[in-house]
């Protein structure tokens, strides 16, 4: 049978070298937050061709003509989309006017303003929503698991559950911090959807994972943990593998035809569910085996 609880310490140094480099970026840019976040106006232009470094100096002009500083600008094919200061109807359809004079023929295809007091609260909001979600998840993992057989514990469970949700968590914002810098990817309240849809698929696996591992410590008096938490791997990898599969393509396929107005937030549930299949497997049971050891090893 494959050993895959040996090598745990290969699969932690997999994990912590996909985690680093997001947030290292974390600490050096931070997220290229939306309106959503920030607050702000958001103004998005359609133009009849591909726009080019020429039309994308003309278009911030326009706004700088009108007094309004631009925040960021970011192209897309025959898009522009420019982020400013919270701009009232008065104020874009001046811009609209001073466009149509220096830009040529164009259509405004989406203009809306959030205020900054909206904008933090929305951020609170994020916050509190994916923090109350990981102490349910405790709590409700510790109290399925309330009859688990020694060594293990309930609450073990619960935080090693929580450990590989963080790493997902931490894997997805960290991509999207590199994509915010050097792309200009940014993050809004769909990307908060994503992460609580991340969150919940890797419980889901992890708990499935967890469930065998119960079963197997009932049927399995005097055997070993650490052979318990591999036999009950292994039982569950082809399950966790097909499940992750199937909805890895279906997502893929949304990637390819989806369209632009939810790319990104299909890329991040993308990402999030591959993170997701690999921690619950490679993360948090063998989480719970060192957990074990390192335990052992003190009463020694």
């Amino acid at each position: 049978m494959f050993d895959i609880i040996g090598k745990r310490k290969w699969y932690f140094l997999f994990s912590f070298l996909m985690i680093v480099p997001g947030v290292v970026s974390l600490f050096l840019w931070g997220l290229n937050l939306s309106i959503d976040f920030t607050g702000g106006s958001r103004t998005t232009l359609v133009f009849p061709q591909p726009v080019n470094e020429q039309k994308i100096e003309t278009v911030e002009k326009a706004f700088e003509a009108k007094g309004i500083d631009v925040v960021t600008i970011q192209p897309s094919g025959d898009r522009v989309v420019v982020r400013t200061k919270p701009l009232d109807d008065k104020q874009n359809a001046a811009v609209l006017v001073e466009l149509k004079k220096t830009a040529g023929e164009f259509t405004q295809d989406e203009f809306e303003t959030i205020g900054p007091v909206i904008g933090q609260e929305i951020t609170l909001n994020a916050f509190k929503a994916i923090g109350v979600a990981s102490l349910v998840i405790i709590f409700y993992i510790a109290w399925s698991f309330r009859g688990v057989r020694k060594p293990a514990s309930s609450w073990r469970f619960g935080v090693c559950a929580i450990a590989a949700l963080i790493h997902d968590a931490l894997f997805v914002i960290g991509v999207f911090s590199i994509l915010g810098h050097f792309f200009g990817v940014e993050v809004d309240s769909l990307f908060v959807t994503a992460i609580l849809t991340v969150i919940g698929f890797s419980v889901h696996d992890t708990i499935v994972v967890f469930d065998r591992i119960r079963e197997n410590l009932k049927r399995t008096a005097g055997v070993p943990f650490g052979q318990v938490v591999n036999d009950s791997l292994l039982q569950t990898l082809v399950r966790s593998l097909n499940t992750s599969w199937t909805t890895l393509l279906v997502l893929f396929t949304l990637l390819l035809f989806g369209g632009e107005t939810i790319r990104w937030f299909v890329f991040a549930l993308f990402i999030g569910m591959l993170s997701g299949t690999y921690s619950s497997i490679f993360n948090a049971a063998q989480l719970l085996v060192a957990w074990q050891d390192w335990i052992e090893k003190r009463k020694k």
